[in-house]
């Protein structure tokens, strides 16, 4: 039997992507619609979205910019009210967004913590009811979460916060799976190990050391790329998924296979 590549084609669909301004977010954007989707792209920069669009509109897609803070829920629901007047359908929507708070636990305030939450958390939750009881009106769709490694493992290092805001999102995704994917609506996450962006960076040119110690505990060798998301967003989107629902699928070069005490295949022993 011969693969119909047609199952990956997102043409005449409609996709909402947050963060859409930079990095995985862009990235999920332009993927989408280089596989012929139509897109709304949500961020809080305005610049970086509306760049973004025009990019999406040179592949002759249509592109609908949003400022949204994601953490403000009458924001997100204009934002979908604005996606049923200009298109009247949505198809997929991959929340990517969503800032935290790093800070040791003895010393992080309980309004960071908050703060934290409503942004990977409470947000979410609304961007994914919202396009579920559309999804749902129409028995399909299908909605992407970005988690994370600190999802299912600890990573320290000031991570509270956002750790526990990422067990959430991936106890979310498996919730709405459950109660929705009988229904037509599947709901999936992606958990990134670090992906090179510019705040990763910093970190590595105050402290050239974070280089090294982060690399160790990726087999593949390298950081991931915010572009190492397009073929996931694609197949998360399209019909070549239909039966992938409720799955947290790392995205990490290795990271989370390997055991803390492990080594990637350099070293060679009892020779």
């Amino acid at each position: 039997m011969t693969m119909n590549r047609n199952m990956f084609d997102l043409s005449g669909r409609v996709a909402l992507v947050s963060g859409a301004a930079s990095g995985m977010g862009k990235a999920t954007a332009m993927a989408v619609a280089e596989a012929g989707a139509d897109v709304v792209l949500a961020d809080i920069a305005e610049e970086g979205v509306r760049a973004t669009a025009s990019e999406i509109e040179s592949l002759n897609r249509r592109a609908l910019p949003v400022v949204c803070d994601i953490s403000q829920p009458e924001q997100i629901r204009s934002m979908f009210a604005q996606v049923d007047d200009e298109f009247g359908r949505i198809d997929f929507v991959a929340n990517i967004a969503g800032e935290a708070i790093r800070k040791k636990p003895e010393h992080i305030s309980l309004d960071e913590v908050e703060w934290t939450w409503r942004n990977l958390v409470y947000g979410r939750f609304c961007c994914c009811q919202e396009a579920g009881r559309r999804m749902l009106a129409a028995g399909k769709g299908s909605i992407v979460n970005l988690g994370s490694l600190a999802s299912v493992t600890a990573l320290g290092r000031g991570h509270i916060a956002y750790s526990m805001a990422m067990g959430a999102v991936v106890q979310m995704t498996r919730e709405l799976s459950t109660e929705w994917s009988g229904r037509g609506v599947r709901v999936n996450s992606i958990l990134p190990a670090q992906v090179l962006n510019p705040g990763l960076q910093a970190r590595i040119d105050s402290d050239p050391r974070i280089k090294a110690r982060f690399l160790s505990g990726i087999p593949r060798g390298r950081f991931g790329a915010s572009e190492d998301i397009k073929g996931l967003a694609v197949f998360l989107a399209s019909d070549a998924s239909s039966w992938i629902t409720g799955a947290l699928i790392p995205m990490d070069g290795g990271n989370l296979a390997m055991n803390a005490g492990g080594s990637v295949g350099t070293e060679v022993f009892g020779e």
